[in-house]
């Protein structure tokens, strides 16, 4: 699915009002009913049989996103809620589609009270300590900057007073649409109901922290409105991740299945191998071959016994004398990763030099790979289109990768993502609570799967080794990249659902791949066969 910056997602809207002749009045009744069936739902997943009677607030502001909220309000109204309104704005102030709506609420038995100063602030707190639904009209894609002080305040009773229910329409009140910025304070939203087309803020910066669960309706713009607007960013769906799946023929064995090599482990730090491999064999990998220090061989050999280990010179680390194990091992391997464990050892650095200019197999780049290269950052230059490039930078390794700190990285992911996926001219993996997955022609792709469970030792060596195993299966890089953080995060949702968002391990998180893997298999429609690697390509 797409994802637009406001400026975007203004001219889409421009282009269907002026060029294809849908009213702006309709859209907005459009949003205020995908608004309205999403209060309906949440009130009867609550065990609400029916809304008759229940009490909503609704928050207004003067432009189109009050409009919003004002044709939900009288919507609510005709489906029996008891509706209050509280109005940012004089009644005099609100133009165009927004004061119709105001005038045809004020027509119905909802009340309206305008918020002229601290003095209804007794009356706010006591009708959202009694709403059943909260309804955060008051800023829409085009606010910047920090909310209005008098707003802010009321913002602050809405997040520390309310019992009820809080929906967004667009974009939570006081988060940035282009960044996900947040100055001071914002709208805390349980759900967010967006229009058209999601927008960059609800995953970058602080937005996915005040956004809630995202709902996006087209409210009547066709899709093919927005084919013709040159838009790179997209967010995964279980749809994109079905199509990129490869298909297994029922002759497949293990040598169509995919060979990777696994370069990891260091003293102290097996488990980074084993959780690798782990990660690798439970996305379907055919074989897999782990190339790992000899004093800790062994360990690795018994943990994961459905790999074949080697063992190369190094009692605690690996060094120059392991690239003739690695050469060997990779003649004809579909893809190699290295760094989950390996530390940071520079006697490795000519080995990962000869990897980069002589392994014309793609090749993952993760944890003290990305470090050595840090050090020394011609080695991605070595790799000069020799094959494909995956770089796996948490915010850490991707600040020492830029030269920057990692304060800079966070506020400009996005970006920075981008850039360099077409400076070094590798899919880059810039991990983190939203993971964007950025392409060299320029594209970029948000992860929405995923939770805080994640942020535990491991989680990201199981991420490298299933990115391993689907490029093994002949996915395109990118695609593997896609399929790996999705499936990743799905997996710690899927655990999330029993245990919340701590306590699991990485461990489970690699075993949980099968089963997440098989429910996006099984949610839609039987893809086609065809290819001749039998893998369904919609990223190119």
């Amino acid at each position: 699915m797409r994802v637009v910056n406001a400026e975007q997602m203004r001219q889409i809207e421009e282009r269907a009002i002026d060029h294809y002749g849908i009213p702006s009045l309709l859209l907005m009744e459009n949003a205020a009913w995908a608004v309205v069936e999403e209060i309906r739902r949440h009130l009867h997943k609550a065990g609400e049989v029916s809304v008759n009677g229940r009490k909503a607030v609704i928050l207004v502001g003067k432009g189109n996103n009050g409009g919003d909220g004002l044709a939900v309000a009288r919507h609510l109204v005709f489906q029996g809620m008891d509706v209050t309104v509280f109005l940012f704005a004089g009644l005099t102030e609100l133009k165009g589609d927004a004061a119709l709506n105001l005038r045809l609420f004020q027509g119905t038995t909802g009340k309206c009270f305008v918020i002229e100063g601290e003095k209804q602030r007794r009356l706010t707190r006591l009708a959202l300590a009694q709403a059943d639904i909260v309804v955060d009209a008051l800023y829409g894609i085009g606010m910047r900057g920090a909310l209005p002080s008098l707003i802010e305040e009321y913002v602050n009773e809405v997040n520390c007073s309310s019992s009820g229910w809080v929906v967004s329409i667009d974009i939570p009140s006081g988060v940035e649409a282009n960044t996900g910025k947040v100055y001071r304070t914002a709208i805390r939203a349980q759900t967010t109901v967006t229009f058209g087309l999601p927008k960059w803020g609800l995953f970058l910066g602080e937005g996915p922290d005040y956004s809630g669960r995202v709902v996006v309706d087209p409210i009547s713009i066709p899709e093919s409105y927005f084919t013709d607007e040159g838009i790179s960013t997209f967010v995964l769906t279980d749809e994109d991740v079905h199509n990129m799946l490869p298909v297994r023929k029922l002759s497949g064995h293990k040598g169509t299945h995919g060979k990777g090599i696994l370069v990891a482990g260091s003293k102290g730090m097996s488990g980074a191998a084993v959780l690798a491999g782990r990660g690798a064999l439970r996305s379907g990998i055919g074989l897999l071959q782990i190339v790992t220090p000899h004093g800790i061989a062994k360990e690795v050999d018994a943990s994961v016994t459905e790999a074949t280990v080697w063992s190369a010179p190094g009692d605690d680390c690996l060094n120059g004398e392991a690239w003739p194990v690695i050469l060997k091992q990779s003649e004809k391997a579909q893809a190699l990763a290295v760094g989950p464990g390996l530390a940071q050892n520079s006697q490795f650095v000519p080995v990962l030099e000869e990897i980069l200019g002589n392994i014309g197999c793609p090749v993952v780049l993760d944890a003290d790979a990305l470090n050595l290269v840090a050090i020394e950052p011609g080695l991605l230059s070595l790799r000069n289109g020799l094959g494909p490039l995956i770089l796996t930078p948490h915010p850490g390794e991707m600040a020492r990768l830029c030269g920057c700190s990692v304060e800079d990285i966070e506020l400009n992911r996005l970006d920075i993502a981008v850039a360099k996926a077409v400076e070094w001219e590798a899919v880059v993996v810039l991990k983190g609570s939203v993971t964007i997955i950025a392409s060299p022609d320029g594209r970029a792709f948000f992860n929405p799967t995923g939770n805080p469970g994640l942020g535990t030792g491991g989680t990201g060596d199981v991420l490298t080794g299933s990115i391993l195993a689907w490029l093994a299966q002949g996915v395109t890089p990118l695609e593997a990249a896609c399929l790996g953080a999705y499936l990743h995060g799905k997996s710690a949702d899927d655990l999330a659902t029993e245990y919340g968002w701590s306590g699991f391990t990485a461990l489970e998180v690699a075993d949980r791949l099968p089963k997440v893997r098989r429910e996006v298999e099984m949610k839609l429609p039987e893809r086609k066969r065809g290819g001749e690697n039998g893998v369904a390509t919609s990223l190119g």
